[in-house]
């Protein structure tokens, strides 16, 4: 019998996106989820008419300064990691057009003081190549200290992002 049947809520299955990991999915029993994101950014890609999307979680925004790392994972920088993500909800039927992009993380776990502001650099370069192909961000939680959870549930598009003394709706 299946879990309807009895008014509960069918269970959902975590599928985890690593650091320098990209998911996509549309299996409506699943969430993805990443964890810790601190001057990392996930990139979350929903197309709620296809119930299809996507996460990834990059380390840093451009892949120049290692071109090899990058080839051998993409998914650890902007530049060859969220093309990816695109390419990939796509070919699991998502469409551009109907495409809901939110983006969290970005934060400066050491203070706003670091020399290198990794998380500050990950977004504005995920900013101008967003702009660059005319791709608008929906909602966004970036900045900041706390590190982040992030869950995308894949049923209803619906955004989580949790740090330790919150959790809010993207």
């Amino acid at each position: 019998m299946s879990s309807h049947a009895h008014g509960r809520e069918p269970a959902v299955r975590s599928v985890v996106v690593s650091v320098a990991d990209i998911k996509v999915s549309r299996a409506t029993d699943e969430e993805l989820v990443t964890y810790a994101l601190g001057s990392c950014i996930a990139v979350i890609l929903y197309d709620p008419i296809r119930c299809v999307g996507g996460m990834i979680h990059y380390m840093l925004p451009l892949s120049q300064i290692n071109p090899e790392k990058g080839r051998a994972n993409p998914a650890m920088f902007a530049d060859t990691g969220v093309p990816l993500l695109f390419e990939s909800v796509y070919a699991l039927g998502g469409k551009k057009a109907d495409l809901i992009v939110k983006v969290a993380g970005g934060g400066a776990p050491l203070g706003d003081s670091s020399i290198f502001q990794i998380g500050q650099r990950n977004h504005t370069v995920l900013r101008k190549m967003l702009w660059k192909s005319s791709v608008l961000v929906a909602a966004e939680d970036v900045g900041g200290a706390a590190p982040r959870t992030v869950r995308l549930r894949m049923s209803t598009g619906r955004v989580t992002v949790q740090t330790a003394n919150h959790v809010g709706e993207l």
